[in-house]
């Protein structure tokens, strides 16, 4: 009956954080409750008992991901100037409810359809050639893929520093509204 109860209140910490996200008309704020949608996943999978995929989801998404967005969020100040039009909004919402409605059905009709799923087999000793494999043969792909979010950072604040030294933004850009910058603020 416990183990009923705590599933119920990641479900619910899940389903309300999802759709503060998707929601949510302050950008720094939904990705702060992107950051507790990802939390409670990996509270889900220590429940489902796989604690390596629930390490992995704290570290990289909601450690690293969360991190990566705010940083860019602030870096580029377009928590400020981002307006919501709430008659686009509610334009959207018949569209966005059909596509959820049909990828429940799709993931429902796959679940049914599934005759048995595999046994999970030895998870320790799977988890630990997972383990081995990552650190080993893929290393040079984790460095690879560091090297590519350095540059990517840079990039950034050097596109973000231009701005800063008094070249205007491009007019009309992504939709959003810009406020005339006061002489001398930074």
């Amino acid at each position: 009956m416990l183990e009923l109860i705590g599933f119920a209140a990641v479900t619910a910490a899940l389903a309300v954080s999802s759709l503060y996200v998707v929601m949510g008309k302050n950008l720094v704020h939904s990705v702060l409750m992107l950051a507790v949608l990802l939390f409670s996943t990996a509270v889900l999978f220590v429940m489902l008992n796989a604690p390596f995929l629930a390490g992995i989801q704290v570290m990289l998404y909601a450690g690293g991901v969360v991190t990566l967005m705010l940083f860019a969020i602030m870096l580029t100040r377009r928590s400020s100037g981002v307006a919501i039009s709430n008659e686009t909004v509610t334009a959207r919402r018949p569209t966005a409810a059909l596509l959820c409605g049909g990828l429940f059905a799709v993931l429902a009709w796959a679940i049914a359809s599934t005759k048995e799923f595999p046994d999970g087999g030895d998870t320790k000793l799977a988890t630990r050639q997972l383990a081995i494999t990552l650190f080993t043969e893929q290393a040079l792909s984790f460095e690879v893929l560091g090297v590519l979010l350095l540059a990517a950072t840079i990039g950034a604040i050097v596109l973000a520093r231009k701005r800063d030294h008094g070249e205007p933004e491009p007019a009309g850009s992504i939709g959003l509204a810009t406020r005339p910058r006061e002489e001398g603020s930074r």
